[in-house]
């Protein structure tokens, strides 16, 4: 009798426990055998082998995703298979007196086991551009979408530098001066510094130098960013622990540990001296004493508020309404007809302008920062900041209303005390009108339905629109150029004919 080989080979019965009898009735059945491809062969001699093509199945994304989302169907179809064929063999061999339920070479293997863990696929760049594109997109009811500010990019900048390099220290010092706050208030203050009127006898028709001192311009800016970057420096100095538990700040340099405490306040004190110094002895002593008084202000006054009382907003604005002042008091220091007193700069009639740039700055800064915080109300509260956008919800869309209003009357002030012209009234009015409406829109909606992303956008835009409308629209600016343009044009004319008369001359003779 000839014995089947493939019953000794199966892996469903262990020869252990088969007697001799069993063999022989299993041997003269014939079990049907799937048959196997030539090329899946497990001896090498027998395989053929395929050359591999070039670019592989698998380098194409589609594949991947396609046969990793394919994986889990096929597995379970190979086990029920698998399963089949053993429910087949036992029940063959139970008719033969068999019994294979009790042998120990089929163990029982967990469904978790046996399948195969499927690790997820690198996300290739055009797909992550593409969901970070979808991901930006805002719809409406979705909460305001703040941006991360110049301070956070450059720490994450200055975590991927060397640890001891300049660059990183560099880097780093310029992140606690928050650099693009610095540059709106070193704008405010050049702004105020150019709108300042010249009087007649220094105007440049009448003088061979010009109307304002461009050294003094380049210490007053100077001064005023060192100032900046100290009180900037100082604030992130008191508050670490604070900004930890925030999102807008928790990516700042001194939380990050970029840089420690005693770091952060040598950087304060060198940047505060150098400021007042800069602006003591190029601009004038009063020009200093506010840019001294805005770092007390900013860092002693208005950061320990936030935590007691919600005034600490009107705070925080006369601190931002104080450079424009700054800037007024400085070109007025160059035309003071007295011994250029803090009184005759700040409180005489000439004055009116810087205070009036002042108010504006004022006044924005109530509708930027109450649209702002919006998103970000329960951070605030979380954290312990007494702000109005949680404590009185109504309250801070009211504020913010009331305030973009009063811009309309603080610019038309610049046109009625002749610091502009008429061309000022109207195309402010139209800024001062989209920033209104967004209020309104805010107060009227309670910041909901992205009403507070409108405004947030419309505060941004507004402060440097009207800063340039009021320096292109300054008193006297285009008739000056005008007159230039036509007195240049009479001298080509004048100096035509003085060489006509001469040619004529020498006719004569």
């Amino acid at each position: 009798m000839l014995l089947h080989t493939h019953v000794f080979r199966s892996r469903y019965i262990d020869a252990e426990f088969v007697c001799l009898r069993c063999w022989f009735r299993l041997s003269t059945r014939t079990i049907p055998t799937a048959r196997r491809r030539f090329s899946s062969c497990p001896l090498k001699s027998e395989a053929i082998a395929v050359k591999e093509p070039r670019i592989q199945r698998e380098y194409f994304s589609a594949y991947r995703v396609g046969s990793a989302l394919n994986s889990q169907p096929r597995q379970e179809r190979s086990q029920e298979k698998t399963g089949d064929e053993r429910a087949r063999v036992v029940s063959q061999a139970a008719s033969h007196g068999v019994s294979l339920k009790s042998s120990p070479s089929l163990p029982s293997v967990p469904a978790s086991q046996s399948s195969p863990t499927i690790l997820p696929l690198p996300e290739l760049p055009h797909r992550r551009r593409k969901r970070l594109k979808a991901e930006a997109v805002w719809t409406p009811g979705q909460e305001p979408i703040i941006p991360p500010d110049s301070s956070s990019r450059l720490t994450s900048l200055s975590t991927t530098l060397p640890p001891t390099s300049i660059r990183r220290l560099l880097t780093t010092c310029l992140s606690l001066s928050k650099p693009r706050l610095s540059f709106m208030i070193v704008l405010t203050t050049a702004a105020a510094y150019s709108l300042y009127p010249v009087p007649a006898l220094l105007l440049p028709a009448t003088t061979s130098s010009p109307s304002l001192s461009t050294l003094t311009l380049i210490f007053l800016t100077a001064g005023t960013s060192l100032c900046c970057a100290s009180a900037n420096a100082l604030n992130m100095l008191l508050e670490p622990e604070h900004d930890a538990k925030m999102s807008r700040t928790r990516n700042r340099p001194i939380v990050r540990g970029l840089i420690g405490k005693k770091g952060a306040s040598v950087f304060a004190s060198i940047a505060g001296a150098i400021g007042i110094g800069s602006l003591w002895f190029g601009v004038n002593p009063t020009v200093a004493f506010l840019g001294g008084l805005n770092i007390v202000l900013y860092a002693g006054v208005y950061t320990p508020m936030k935590r007691i009382s919600v005034l600490n907003t009107w705070v925080g604005a006369l601190v931002g309404g104080i450079p424009p002042l700054m800037g007024w008091a400085a070109a007025a220091g160059q035309s003071a007809t007295g011994n250029g007193e803090w009184s005759e700069l700040l409180f005489s009639e000439g004055s009116i302008g810087g205070w009036l740039l002042a108010g504006i700055l004022y006044a924005w800064q109530f509708p930027h920062f109450n649209a702002l915080s919006w998103s970000i109300r329960d951070e605030y509260k979380n954290a312990g900041y007494r702000m109005l956008v949680w404590t009185n919800p109504k309250m801070n869309g009211r504020v913010a209303l009331r305030y973009a209003l009063a811009l309309f009357p603080l610019c038309a002030g610049l046109w009625w005390w002749q610091i502009t012209d008429p061309g000022f009234l109207v195309t402010s009015s139209i800024v001062n009108v989209w920033i209104a409406r967004e209020a309104w829109r805010f107060w009227r909606r309670e910041g909901q339905r992205g009403s507070a992303r409108g405004l947030f956008w419309a505060s941004v835009w507004h402060l440097p629109v009207v800063m340039v409308l009021a320096m292109v629209h300054k008193k006297g600016l285009w008739q000056e150029i005008w007159s230039w343009l036509v007195s240049k044009g009479s001298d080509e004319e004048d100096m035509w004919i003085t060489v006509d008369e001469e040619e004529e001359v020498l006719d004569a003779v």
